[in-house]
């Protein structure tokens, strides 16, 4: 399981809403819309990985600035590994997802 996290660069939460804030991040939520719906990080857009295309994300977003998100790592780690293969270098992850966020204290948008 470790060695599927290696070649990320697993930020925390305190490191991502930083660079939320000063507009250097871009936080993308793999997560399917039905969770997104019930409870995200505000600034998150979605791109739900059972229909992600990482060229479509390449063609909205500098992928330099992404940081993927999902509810514990393992589908964003998912998003990456598709992105890399795409020939599309996306590199930042939430680590732990939105449940480390929340463990921060960070607030969350419900509903």
């Amino acid at each position: 399981m470790f060695k599927f996290f290696q070649n990320a660069d697993n930020r925390s939460a305190t490191v991502v809403r930083s660079g939320l804030d000063d507009g250097s991040l871009i936080l993308v939520d793999v997560r399917e819309v039905t969770e997104f719906r019930g409870e995200r990080i505000g600034a998150a857009i979605n791109m739900p990985l059972s229909r992600f295309d990482p060229t479509a994300l390449a063609r909205v977003a500098d992928p330099s600035k992404v940081v993927f998100q999902c509810q514990s790592g393992m589908r964003s780690m998912r998003a990456l590994k598709a992105c890399r293969a795409a020939g599309i270098q996306v590199n930042g992850n939430l680590a732990c997802g939105i449940g480390a966020w929340k463990a921060a204290g960070f607030a969350t948008v419900r509903g």
